[in-house]
């Protein structure tokens, strides 16, 4: 009688866009939870640690950019 049916196919394209989205957000956001209740972040000082052990650093590098960092 109204004719719903026509012109609803543009309607459900955009509801996939839509729910496409919607699950990439709740991922995002699981993804982002966990790595923040994990405690993955690491500070500057981590960083400057690793590249020390790995020997990218000598001792007089590695002590220096310490020392800059705890000021």
């Amino acid at each position: 009688m109204w004719h719903s049916v026509d012109g609803m196919g543009w309607w459900m394209a955009l509801g996939s866009i839509w729910m496409l989205f919607f699950w990439g957000l709740v991922i995002w956001g699981i993804v982002r939870l966990s790595s923040h209740l994990s405690g993955a972040s690491t500070t500057a000082l981590d960083t400057l640690k690793a590249r020390y052990a790995r020997g990218e650093l000598t001792r007089e590098q590695y002590q220096e950019m310490r020392r800059e960092l705890e000021s």
